[in-house]
């Protein structure tokens, strides 16, 4: 199994609006309005910044929950294998694809499908895998009944789960890409 990190290259890897204060990250997020308009970041909305760090307690919390190690506040994203969708987020894109073994999996943590809808209020399709945060063994079950979401519905016809998230609780290995 391999982890992807999709990117903006003009920006580089592993960079997260979360792991900033809310002010800076809204002040990011105007900049990649204005200079980047034609990536999917643009499009989102003034509450979004809110919602993703809220969506991100929740995370951090049901993580904690299952025993995931964390060694910093806000993790680093990454989706198991490619996504196709991913890939086109960005006007300059850069990926950067890791073996899951050069990682310690107790500080993964996973969602099938991004955070954001899989914590959704708004969602209520009753899909088991709905407001649920996996540990590696965990999701390699839900993947084992389910199959890669980017497989069956990449274009998001079936509903919002297009990837896998990865939370990576940790700056080891990813320190070696920033």
């Amino acid at each position: 199994m391999y982890l992807y990190h999709y990117y903006d290259k003009r920006s580089g890897p592993f960079k997260s609006l979360t792991a900033l204060s809310k002010d800076k990250a809204l002040s990011v997020l105007e900049k990649i309005k204005s200079d980047r308009p034609d990536s999917l970041t643009a499009q989102r909305d003034a509450d979004y910044i809110s919602k993703r760090m809220n969506c991100e307690r929740i995370v951090r919390g049901e993580a904690m929950k299952k025993g995931i190690v964390m060694d910093i506040p806000s993790p680093h994203y990454m989706v198991v294998e490619h996504s196709p969708w991913l890939s086109t987020w960005f006007e300059d894109p850069g990926v950067i694809r890791i073996p899951v073994e050069e990682f310690d999996t107790r500080k993964l943590s996973f969602t099938y499908g991004d955070s954001m809808p899989t914590f959704s209020p708004r969602i209520k399709d009753g899909k088991e895998y709905r407001k649920k945060v996996y540990t590696y063994e965990e999701i390699l079950d839900v993947i084992a009944r389910y199959g890669l979401p980017q497989d069956w519905n990449d274009d998001g016809a079936h509903g919002p789960e297009r990837y896998i998230e990865v939370q990576v609780w940790c700056d080891d290995p990813v320190k070696r890409y920033m």
